[in-house]
């Protein structure tokens, strides 16, 4: 498993500006030219197809028309796909203004004829960034609409399992490619979890052996991350409770039993988030705690080594004043002037006292239990 090696997460900005009206489309400048990929399936076959334009995508619809469709729209960044599919399977133009202004929650808005949800997709790109992603879906009777940012090839597993045509994913309709989609996007949550799991468990060894201020910042990017993927997952949540209380014909029954499942993982993931951050907390107190304890040490080191020295610059500080004993122009003798400066062996006593000073000093704080 490779791991993250740069937490920068990467956000795009909505397009839609304040006091704007609501409901036009207004098309980011950094969108993507789009990219159709058509898929049209049932019990026994399925047939992909890659549309360049809206007529060649709606040669390809009513080309199949008893098939079911799943119609995934990779980049933003063309208009006309819009307005056709607004005429084509009659979209609100609030729901059109959502799929373009991508800075929405995970969400389920249901209209007569469909149903349209919002995801959120987060996942590491091939520089070992985080990225966050919105897809959005256009759930109707007989088709799937799914529109992503970029161009990135995030329903692999589910387009593999499609060719394989096994369990279920070929007959149970477009309502169970949702739950599949949608399912899948969870799982990227925890392929992006276990990682930042793994990431934490090296930053702690790491703690115990050389704790430093660029430990605090990884963690501090964990942090964000982190809440990054809880502000995604809880509205994923509550999205996957709305499908499962929806009494929507488009969401059949045997879709709902696996929409079960997704709710659960979908839980899952959110205590797994609580429970990292949680970590991820503690683990920054204990980097704080432990530098604190290794400046308190080596302050605890200083203050020995400056109580040891005060009383012997005390002594040195007197005895370097050098107040003359016998006055050099009458001779006369000053009993008080430091007498001691004339003492045959004054030096070598005053080196043993000092000595003798810092002995007592040592054995002092070693009693006192300075040195362990």
């Amino acid at each position: 498993m490779s791991k993250i090696k740069r937490l920068v997460i990467k956000h795009t900005r909505p397009v839609t500006e304040p006091g704007s009206s609501p409901g036009i489309i207004r098309l980011s400048e950094t969108a993507l030219a789009s990219k159709i990929n058509v898929y049209c399936y049932n019990e026994k076959e399925l047939v992909e197809e890659t549309a360049d334009n809206v007529h060649e995508l709606e040669i390809i619809l009513d080309k199949y028309p008893e098939h079911t469709s799943w119609i995934d729209i990779q980049g933003l960044g063309d208009i006309e796909i819009y307005n056709f599919i607004s005429k084509r399977y009659n979209i609100h133009s609030l729901v059109v203004e959502d799929i373009t202004n991508n800075n929405q929650r995970s969400k389920l808005d249901e209209y007569e004829g469909y149903n349209f949800a919002v995801s959120r997709h987060i996942f590491i790109n091939k520089h070992h960034e985080i990225e966050s992603e919105q897809v959005s879906f256009i759930l109707t009777q007989n088709t799937l609409l799914s529109f992503q940012e970029s161009h990135n090839n995030t329903f692999k597993p589910v387009i593999e399992r499609l060719r394989g045509g096994k369990g279920s994913i070929r007959t149970a309709g477009p309502s169970y490619m949702l739950y599949a989609l949608t399912d899948l996007i969870i799982d990227y949550y925890f392929n992006l979890i276990y990682k930042l799991g793994d990431e934490l468990d090296t930053i702690e060894e790491l703690l115990y052996r050389k704790p430093n201020r660029n430990i605090m910042y990884k963690m501090q990017d964990i942090k964000r991350v982190m809440i990054m993927i809880r502000r995604a997952a809880w509205p994923e949540r509550d999205k996957l409770n709305d499908m499962l209380r929806s009494e929507s014909p488009l969401v059949t029954d045997y879709t709902r039993t696996f929409l079960k499942d997704a709710y659960d993982h979908c839980m899952q993931a959110v205590d797994l988030i609580e429970s990292y951050k949680d970590v991820t907390t503690t683990l920054i107190d204990m980097n704080l705690s432990i530098i604190s304890n290794r400046m308190n040490e080596i302050m605890k080191v200083l203050t020995i080594i400056s109580s040891i020295f005060i009383p012997l610059t005390f002594i040195a500080g007197i005895y370097g004043m050098n107040f003359a004993y016998e006055d050099p122009i009458t001779h006369r003798i000053l009993k008080y002037n430091m007498p001691e400066l004339y003492s045959p062996n004054g030096y070598i006593y005053t080196l043993i006292a000092m000595l003798l000073i810092a002995i007592l000093q040592i054995i002092y704080f070693w009693r006192k239990g300075w040195f362990k």
